[in-house]
């Protein structure tokens, strides 16, 4: 088997790192400046815990707002622990990086979106797994990569 270099992987790796040490620098000292983001996570993800009513009003993704008042912020290898305030509500959530959809500072038009390649895998094949032989033998899901994301969707009217 030939053996290539994963890029698409290697990047994800990267820009989760990225993100990891920012919020780490966050929730050490606080927001500098202007700084602020909006972070959009996959709610269907195994590990994304959050309050069963805002699973229900966000049934496959939700974009959050680190700004004004957020508390507790946590970070490990593995994602973020906040707290929120919904409507005078406090929420904590746990958000793990490979729940992570999009990631925008729109203070210094920074942001990164992370895709999967399992829809275009999915127009691509007859039966479930491809190989017409009635099998379900996939590999597991591609990793999320990463890329620049347009700023104009979070820019305010």
């Amino acid at each position: 088997m030939a053996r290539g270099i994963d890029y698409g992987n290697l990047m994800h790796q990267a820009m989760r790192g990225l993100i990891r040490q920012v919020l780490t620098e966050v929730g050490e000292h606080g927001l500098p400046g202007a700084h602020h983001f909006f972070i959009t996570f996959d709610t269907t993800h195994p590990d994304v815990q959050i309050a069963d009513w805002l699973r229900a009003r966000y049934p496959s993704e939700m974009t959050i707002v680190l700004q004004h008042w957020f508390d507790n912020l946590m970070v490990d290898d593995d994602g973020f622990t906040v707290t929120l305030n919904f409507g005078n509500q406090p929420e904590p959530l746990r958000i793990p990086f490979d729940a992570l959809r999009t990631f925008v500072d729109p203070s210094v038009e920074f942001g990164l979106r992370f895709e999967s390649h399992e829809d275009e895998d999915e127009d691509e094949t007859d039966d479930e797994d491809g190989d017409d032989d009635g099998g379900d033998d996939d590999p597991p899901p591609a990793p999320r990569e990463a890329e620049v994301v347009r700023l104009d969707r979070f820019r305010k009217p």
